[in-house]
């Protein structure tokens, strides 16, 4: 029977796996080789350790990226700094009591599976603390939170006269901020995130900047109509279904026409090899219009290096470098894991539901939030967390080992249409299915149907409104008192930090042929019976109760609308 639970790392991911097992009776002890929560996300100057930029802010909106059962604070800015999140990661942990399961400066060595861990799924587990004492501990299960930015791909050896370049080469992981660049030359290699955020920012300092690309990307800054937050808006129930139901080439056509009425990406050198659906696009709001007043030069991919400067490959030379900065990522590499878990052909961990290795006669060790989406990862993290105790205590059960390297092959071949790198397509997932399989697993999927005969209103937040965490808090083990109130007020925290200057509102009269009471009453029923084509009977009988209370959706409208 699992008892005592190993949880490795006590960034965002580890408090999540604690609260988690104590939620489930479990006795947890986390293991953090620093002397702080935050993992990452406790900005560090030191580049020894890895940890994010002075400069960082989140690129998900508060409330799609909060825990489920602890909403952030209404005054918090939607789109926060790093040190405000991490100050969220202390309220979460002193709420509910978590610091206590700590054991700071006490680093993991090696976990390893008992001799007879084939009937007690046991794991051995070696620490070392501060004062470099080795410890041994037995454990029922392991959660292992520790993160994947850890082990920086720095391919300087691809590149030709890297050796005698005269200007110094590094890894994002160790900028820290752009007080070394005023005056200089950088280029910066990559343009995921963390590239974009980076040659931007070293563009206000700098003489010059260059950002180097293979093969471009997809720009989105983090506002969408109205101003509003850009995940709160296109990250829903409803958009998941349209995504299912309309032709992807029609989608693709749609969301690349409306990027490009806002900065052609063809001319601002951005625009890539790929459609927009198919990889994850950049978000950054501030590198178009650097572009646009020249401080940031879009330039393709890095050939080689002259003794001063850098050679791209579509033959030109920039002369005069002084930093080039390789935002060029991570591997996932777990060194105190036992190697055999490491079964994919570039000797990476195999993963079900990028979770658990199908290897292991006994499901007692999870790996959590090293996956990818195009979704905030909290969430994801958190239900990753519900679900792994869930199988720990045998209350939810993983298919055959056959089964589960099916999936993962199927899941990869998959991906890989869009994503051609193996190890990059295996930890890919689709954000609201993938939330929903675990909820289902877990017993807290929303019964999207029953809502809306239930609770037409909150039916409203939940399918036509933003995916928010406060969904899987409805109903099923982990049920939270608040999750409905924090449903329906989801939109005054978003409006809560722009509330600094009163604004008369302006008087308007909506329109008899748009008022909410036709289009909600006439959505819901019809999407009703797009979703329940095997239950049209119920699904009548329930209509004229929902028009019944439909009423009730004027006085929401005010929020619904948004």
């Amino acid at each position: 029977m699992v008892r005592r639970v190993a949880v490795v790392g006590a960034g965002n991911s580890g408090l999540l796996c604690i609260k988690a097992c104590l939620d489930e009776g479990l006795e947890p002890i986390c293991f953090e080789s620093s002397d702080d929560i935050g993992g990452l996300w406790k900005y560090k100057e030191s580049p020894e350790r890895a940890s994010i930029y002075r400069s960082l802010v989140v690129n998900t909106s508060k409330e799609m990226m909060c825990f489920s059962d602890f909403p952030m604070p209404a005054d918090y800015p939607n789109y926060m700094h790093n040190s405000q999140l991490l100050q969220y990661f202390r309220l979460y942990a002193d709420h509910f009591d978590l610091l206590r399961y700590i054991r700071f400066q006490t680093t993991v060595k090696s976990v390893t599976q008992r001799p007879d861990f084939s009937t007690s799924g046991q794991w051995d587990v070696v620490t070392t603390n501060g004062d470099g004492v080795e410890e041994s501990h037995v454990f029922d299960a392991v959660m292992v939170c520790s993160g994947h930015y850890t082990n920086p791909v720095l391919p300087l050896s691809d590149f030709p006269g890297n050796e005698t370049f005269s200007g110094r080469c590094l890894h994002s992981q160790e900028y820290k901020n752009a007080d070394a660049y005023r005056g200089k030359r950088a280029v910066v290699v990559g343009i995921g995130n963390s590239g974009g955020d980076i040659a931007v920012e070293i563009s206000r300092s700098a003489e010059k900047t260059f950002l180097s690309t293979r093969q471009g990307s997809w720009v989105l800054g983090r506002m969408s109509s109205n101003g509003l937050p850009l995940d709160m808006v296109h990250v829903s129930r409803l958009n998941n279904v349209l995504m299912r139901l309309l032709p992807k080439s029609f989608v693709n056509w749609m969301v690349e026409r409306s990027l490009n009425s806002r900065y052609d990406h063809q001319l601002y050198g951005l625009k890539p090899k790929h459609r927009v659906l198919d990889q994850k696009p950049l978000i950054n709001d501030d590198l178009p219009s650097r572009i646009l007043q020249g401080a940031l030069v879009m330039k393709p991919n890095v050939k080689g290096f002259t003794t001063s400067g850098v050679v791209f490959e579509d033959g030109t030379v920039e002369e005069n470098i002084d930093t080039v900065v390789f935002c060029t990522g991570y591997n996932v590499n777990f060194p105190f894991l036992p190697p055999a878990l490491s079964e994919g052909p570039h000797k990476e961990l195999t993963l079900y539901k990028s979770m658990f290795p199908p290897s292991l006669s006994r499901p007692t060790l999870a790996v959590l939030g090293i996956c990818h989406a195009r979704g905030p990862i909290l969430p994801i993290v958190e239900m990753q967390a519900r679900w792994a105790v869930k199988v720990f205590t045998g209350l939810s059960r993983l298919p055959p080992k056959e089964k589960m390297l099916e999936v993962i092959e199927s899941e990869r071949r998959r991906n890989m249409k869009r994503i051609p790198c193996p190890r990059k397509a295996a930890l890919q997932v689709d954000y609201i299915p993938y939330l929903d399989f675990m909820a289902e697993q877990v017993g807290v999927r929303p019964n999207i149907f029953s809502l809306l005969l239930r609770d037409p209103v909150l039916w409203v937040k939940v399918f036509l409104g933003p995916c928010t965490p406060y969904q899987y808090r409805l109903t099923g083990p982990g049920k939270w008192a608040g999750a409905r109130r924090a449903i329906l007020t989801q939109w005054d925290r978003v409006a809560q930090p722009f509330r600094t200057r009163e604004v008369p509102e302006p008087e308007t009269r909506p329109s008899v042929l748009f008022s909410p009471w036709l289009l909600v009453s006439a959505g819901a029923v019809t999407i009703a019976i797009v979703l329940s084509k095997n239950d049209l009977v119920p699904v009548l009988q329930g209509a004229a109760r929902v028009l019944d209370q439909s009423k009730i959706f004027l006085w929401d409208f005010t929020v619904w609308s948004r």
